[in-house]
């Protein structure tokens, strides 16, 4: 009887950047094209995927990350993206665009896509003003119960002149 020991492989740096755009992103395509997996990037995600030392490395980003920093992210993501590529689309030939060129395109910003029967393409933005709204609300949540730092110096400096004067009543 032989024992077969079976050791996970090290994740390269190429892996690691997939794992660390995929908790951030839950888009395996995106992931993937991002971390330079230029050729099929969902497939190759996929596969990626499949392989438990990359899930447990994902896991591991995850449980260090709050749950509330996806929504951030993405959030974050709608009303600072760039949309450089989505008006590079607007002006390239979309008939002769390599797939893999569209593949690696930072779309995230838009919402919709249209071909008029006339021509041209027609692009829709999601809405930034909002994502700003939804973003400050976030801010506004989580910091309602503290004091302003303002205030704080100033109840501070209330204190201390307070007991300054307690100390020259009292001599």
């Amino acid at each position: 009887m032989y024992a077969i020991s079976v050791r996970k492989k090290e994740i390269t740096e190429k892996e690691k950047k997939f794992c660390l755009y995929y908790a951030n992103t839950r888009n395996v395509r995106e992931a993937a094209a991002r971390a330079g997996y230029g050729v099929l990037s969902e497939l190759t995600g996929m596969r990626l995927l499949a392989k438990s030392e990359i899930r447990d490395y994902i896991d591991k980003i995850e449980k260090s990350l709050p749950q509330e920093n996806l929504a951030r992210a993405g959030l974050e993501r709608l009303a600072f993206g760039s949309i450089s590529d989505a008006v590079k689309l607007i002006f390239c030939d979309t008939e002769k665009l390599d797939p893999d060129a569209l593949d690696a395109m930072e779309l995230y910003c838009v919402s919709e896509i249209k071909r008029p029967k006339g021509g041209g393409l027609e692009i829709k933005f999601f809405d930034r003003l909002k994502a700003l709204e939804k973003l400050l609300g976030i801010s506004d949540e989580q910091y309602d119960d503290t004091v302003p730092f303002y205030k704080a110096v100033l109840e501070g400096a209330k204190n201390l002149y307070s007991r300054q004067a307690e100390k020259q009543d009292g001599i």
